[in-house]
């Protein structure tokens, strides 16, 4: 059981990079369907694709703690859940510049019990491109960091078999600003992420140290 609810919290909880589906009704039948040109299909675009990271990205200056401060996602937990988010902080660390790898710890708090979970993101050709690989390859999680000035926000983009989740990072809870706010916002607008599918984090009463009975690691994979 408590597998169970370990591989929930690293899913549920601190990625949020889900799926969500929709269904559509057909009705009336055509008794004479007339034969019609079918249309060239459009080259699929990813929308991570249209995303490029923010320029000459330096993966040393990211590393360090960072506070999540908003959620865009139509992820299906938060749109039930978003209301109930927890604290939630993201440390990256790099062994070695020429290291290919960064190693991320998310701690977070679920059913009043801190939790730390144990991830790597994998660099790739492109700065500021990142995977976060997943049990299969067609389940891996690509990472672009949008924006960024290193010293007080980042904003990256996480998508999962086509759909986008958006994260706003923050060095401290004290420093937002409105224009920052605003800014996310913007970026959400453009991915179809309205007002009605962003969730703000608490601020205050992050974790602190996490006893090794709730760490889930999640490497290479969960």
């Amino acid at each position: 059981m408590a597998g169970v609810w370990r591989c929930m919290l690293a899913v549920m909880v601190l990625m949020c990079v889900c799926l969500w589906g929709s269904s559509e009704a057909v009705g009336g039948a055509k008794s004479r369907p007339r034969p019609q040109r079918r249309r060239p299909k459009k080259p699929k675009v990813n929308p991570i694709d249209v995303t490029p990271p923010a320029q000459n990205i330096d993966m040393q200056q990211m590393t360090g703690t960072w506070h999540l401060l908003n959620t865009a996602s139509k992820c299906s937990y938060l749109i039930n859940h978003g209301t109930k988010v927890e604290p939630t902080v993201m440390t990256l660390t790099r062994s070695s510049a020429s290291d290919q790898t960064l190693s991320v710890s998310s701690k977070t708090r679920h059913i009043n019990q801190c939790w730390e979970i144990l991830q790597v993101y994998n660099l790739t050709p492109t700065p500021g491109r990142l995977m976060l690989k997943g049990a299969r390859p067609e389940l891996n999680t690509e990472i672009v960091i949008g924006e960024t000035d290193y010293s007080s926000y980042a904003v990256m983009y996480y998508q999962k078999q086509g759909k986008i989740t958006m994260k706003l990072y923050g060095r401290s809870v004290d420093n937002l600003s409105e224009p920052m706010l605003t800014k996310f916002e913007q970026l959400a607008a453009k991915q179809d992420l309205g007002l009605a599918y962003l969730f703000p984090f608490p601020t205050y009463s992050h974790c602190g140290d996490v006893d090794q009975d709730h760490v889930i690691n999640c490497v290479p994979t969960c």
